[in-house]
């Protein structure tokens, strides 16, 4: 367990070493000059030249992308163009918006898939199944924010039961805050427990299959029992990943959600960033998602201590494996 361990967080080094350098490298290449496009088109040469020397533009690409990869290390990336403040700051200030909002999307969909999986799995061939299989694939097909603009319509412009945008600050009350967020967590975890149902589908049938399960059956065990005693289980370990998944998703590919709702969040900085040319915003942004995109990583270890932890090879307790026969205790 322990070389598996080192061996997973030594690829979590490699992996955010190689993200450094894309990301650097794909920012650095677009077109434009940030110090031209914050002074304008009619703004002299000596002018934009001496912007760019206080911003560090004027250095050669390897000498900025060690000055910001030493700054990360140490906490610091960089100072906003734009906005002359610390980028780890505005990153601080708003991901309290999109971290929740992740989350609670997160929750949402979980909350909604596991649900539907196991029904479906237990469902195989029948008219449920079919029926949960038809709306997870209306699910994956429609664009999030397709189902956030429908949801400002209903509930927001013809039910009033939400805002149509914003954010109340955490401080004026919890509850006023998550219900601003409700509506964006909704459209963000539709396409999401789409996926993931079908994943708890495919992941419990192929662990019915298996020879314990028939074992436990023989054995008198009911079908509930089999199911959220034994299979569930089991099931859950390639969940675990995808839920990794999902959150790296939730945490960076908020950005529509988060203009269409006027969401002071991280996907809105980037955005903003983005148009206003700020290139280490953008920088600090992306690589702080994928720093958060790694923990994919660490639920895959983690998985993998489930697995260990599950006694003779993933057998429930009561049914034993000699090598060669299943056994009944």
């Amino acid at each position: 367990m322990l070389g598996y361990i080192l061996k997973r967080a030594i690829s979590l080094i490699v992996s955010l070493c190689l993200a450094s350098i894309i990301i650097f490298s794909v920012v650095e290449i677009a077109p434009g000059d940030p110090a031209s496009f914050m002074l304008g088109i009619n703004a002299q040469e000596d002018t934009i030249a001496a912007l760019r020397a206080e911003l560090g533009l004027d250095q050669d690409k390897l000498s900025r992308y060690f000055s910001w990869v030493s700054g990360m290390i140490k906490g610091d990336f960089g100072t906003s163009y734009t906005y002359r403040s610390p980028v780890s700051d505005m990153i601080k200030e708003r991901i309290w918006v999109s971290l929740p909002l992740a989350l609670y999307a997160l929750l949402i969909s979980t909350f909604i898939a596991f649900p539907a999986g196991i029904y479906a799995a237990t469902q195989r061939g029948k008219a449920g199944d079919a029926a949960v299989m038809g709306a997870t694939q209306f699910g994956i097909a429609i664009p999030n924010f397709w189902f956030a603009m429908i949801l400002v319509v209903i509930f927001a412009l013809k039910l009033r039961w939400f805002s149509a945008g914003g954010f109340v600050e955490w401080e004026n009350g919890i509850l006023l805050s998550l219900k601003s967020l409700t509506l964006p967590a909704i459209a963000l975890a539709l396409p999401q427990a789409s996926i993931l149902s079908r994943v708890m589908r495919s992941a419990l049938i192929e662990t019915l299959s298996e020879d314990y399960i028939r074992t436990a059956r023989a054995k008198g065990f009911g079908k509930k029992a089999v199911i959220w005693r034994h299979a569930l289980r089991n099931a859950l370990i390639p969940v675990l990943t995808i839920i990794g998944l999902q959150f790296s998703f939730l945490m960076a590919g908020a950005i529509i959600i988060e203009q269409v709702f006027f969401l002071p969040g991280l996907g809105r900085l980037v955005f903003q960033a983005i148009t206003q040319r700020d290139l280490i915003v953008v920088e600090g942004k992306i690589y702080f998602t994928n720093w958060n995109s790694q923990d994919v990583k660490v639920f895959d270890m983690f998985s993998y201590v489930i697995e260990e932890s599950i006694s003779v090879n993933g057998l429930p307790e009561d049914i034993v494996f000699d090598g060669q026969y299943l056994w009944c205790g």
